[in-house]
């Protein structure tokens, strides 16, 4: 039999992380959303595009087909950037389909509040691909949080640093036209919608932050040992506008934050962690993997070992739950938003020289 041919997908450079989790689903379960769903949109490579899904039929766009869900592979990638996420996730929700799209949202809080409005008004599901919502270690961290067990969260420090690791230099990742911004828009917004998910989703009250784009000013000086999307960089006549270094502070309702990320700095160390600091315990999060909590009276750590699940399976299953029942996940752009707003307001802050308030806003 043939499955209705009621499937939209966005093709992205992230590789095969988000049919990571769509391999091991059934067929049966995809066949039973499929079935029962309107219409549905997926963010992923563009192997769907040519190898899983026959026939391919009425062409949306560069890149977009109308098909069928029919089996899972990963190779042979294309890249949309962030800038098309908007442009063309708003005309699939207008044609009524579902959406699930990949971090960032796009490239600016307006173009993500556009998305919103525009899946409220089609009554649509639209999922955004913050998949550390569903990492084992972040899910225990915010249970902990919700029990007490910390105490008191007064403060957060991220580092999301890598000595060379600016990637595609020259190309889509370094241009502010297309990418909307460099490491905070690429790795910042991982570690901040976490850090804003484990707070018990905390608004925002001020934020201050510094820029810096130093370490390829000159493209053909850069040197580096790898280069992720090295095949997408131009580093002969293409452009990087984007920040390579960003630090700042985040006043929210729940906690403090401050923070530091680099693509690129001359300390040959790499950093990822998140540390929460509490009056009863504390936590490092490592980033991808478990989590050290620190005894307030002896300071003593403990790291809990566990099995951590495919958290890209996790967020799919999600996706297509929420497609057949209407609830919304912890995907749902309505609880991702504060953390394009907390981006936007970052660069906004580095672009003045100057602190952005939020106080008094209506949230």
């Amino acid at each position: 039999s043939v499955v209705p041919q009621n499937c939209i997908l966005f093709t992205g450079s992230i590789k095969d992380n988000i049919t990571y989790g769509l391999k091991n689903i059934p067929k049966e379960r995809l066949d039973e959303v499929v079935s029962a769903a309107d219409i549905i949109i997926l963010a992923v490579p563009s192997a769907f595009l040519t190898s899983i899904l026959q026939p391919l039929t009425v062409s949306l766009a560069d890149k977009f087909v109308v098909s069928a869900i029919k089996g899972i592979i990963a190779d042979d990638y294309q890249t949309v950037s962030e800038y098309l996420h908007s442009h063309y996730a708003i005309k699939a929700l207008n044609a009524g389909l579902h959406v699930f799209c990949e971090k960032p949202i796009t490239v600016n809080y307006a173009l993500s509040c556009e998305m919103k409005e525009e899946a409220d008004r089609q009554g649509k599901m639209l999922n955004i691909g913050v998949c550390n919502r569903h990492h084992k270690t972040v899910e225990k961290l915010r249970e902990m949080n919700e029990r007490g067990e910390f105490g008191k969260i007064y403060h957060v420090y991220c580092s999301f640093r890598s000595p060379r690791s600016i990637p595609g230099l020259g190309g889509a990742f370094t241009t502010k036209a297309q990418s909307g911004g460099g490491v905070l828009i690429d790795w910042g917004v991982h570690f901040f919608d976490l850090v804003l998910y484990i707070l018990g989703d905390a608004k925002l009250k001020t934020v201050s932050c510094d820029a810096y784009s130093e370490m390829a000013k000159d493209m053909k000086a850069y040197r580096y040992k790898s280069m992720w999307a090295e095949d997408t960089a131009d580093i002969e006549h293409g452009t990087n506008d984007v920040d390579d270094f960003i630090t700042g502070y985040v006043r929210t309702d729940k906690a403090s934050i401050c923070f530091n990320g680099a693509w690129a700095q001359n300390v040959d160390k790499t950093e990822m962690f998140v540390d929460f600091l509490g009056d009863k315990k504390g936590a490092r999060l490592n980033y991808g993997a478990f989590a050290e909590i620190f005894d307030g009276e002896t300071l003593t750590a403990e790291t809990e070992e566990y099995e951590i699940p495919n958290m890209y399976e996790k967020e799919d299953r999600a996706f297509l739950d929420s497609c057949l029942t209407g609830e919304y996940d912890r995907n749902h752009i309505d609880r991702i938003l504060e953390s394009a707003k907390l981006l936007d307001a970052l660069y906004a802050s580095a672009e003045k020289h100057a602190e952005l308030s939020f106080e008094g806003e209506n949230v």
